[in-house]
């Protein structure tokens, strides 16, 4: 079977303040970027911005569609709800810390989301993103969030969404999913800009 060359882009939005403080930023909380995240989103743009995508989804909220704009590639983009963060329910605004006063050793990946969403039920979500992204011929770029890209490359690879916990994910990052012959695999992730060169991608 010849390689398939389709890419997956993953850009995870830049910095927000609650990004810096820790605190669960789902789809209820709509906070800008810091002018770090508009510098780090605009040192995205010479890696992304000249690319030929046949498809670009971003999730609608201020901080990623911002990201995509200084990374240039908004023009043409769709917005997709189903990119959206993990809805935390009653702890969309606060940290792991503050829950674990009330929930010891509580994590995203182990623990749930009163009023929120399941892991389940992002990985849901996560699918129907892949298989939309399948559905076109090139490459795609997907611009959305960190639990959410974490949950959506474990879904990538056939693992079960709490595996998502494995795939570190910082903010203004890049990784490109793909292929090994038939084989999904991960290409980068999780790479800052100034670990990237066109060529390398």
């Amino acid at each position: 079977m010849a390689a398939n060359p389709k890419k997956i882009w993953l850009l995870r939005h830049a910095q927000t303040e609650w990004s810096v403080d820790g605190r669960h930023t789902g789809s209820r909380s709509d906070v800008p970027l810091t002018e770090s995240g508009e510098r780090m989103a605009r040192d995205l743009n010479p890696i992304v911005s000249d690319r030929t995508f046949d498809l670009v989804l971003v999730s609608p909220m201020q901080r990623t569609r911002r990201t995509a704009e200084l990374a240039g590639i908004l023009e043409g983009a769709e917005f997709d709800d189903n990119l959206l963060e993990w809805d935390y329910g009653d702890y969309d605004g606060i940290t792991t810390g503050e829950i674990r006063e009330t929930v010891p050793g509580w994590t995203i990946w182990n623990g749930t989301c009163p009023g929120g969403e399941t892991a389940e039920q992002v990985a849901a979500r996560a699918r129907a993103v892949i298989d939309r992204a399948l559905s076109v011929e090139g490459d795609v770029a997907l611009v959305s969030h960190g639990h959410y890209l974490r949950v959506l490359g474990a879904t990538w690879l056939g693992m079960a969404p709490q595996h998502g916990a494995d795939l570190m994910l910082s903010t203004g990052t890049i990784s490109v999913l793909g292929f090994e012959h038939e084989y999904r695999t991960i290409i980068h992730w999780n790479q800052l800009v100034k670990g990237m060169t066109k060529e390398s991608t």
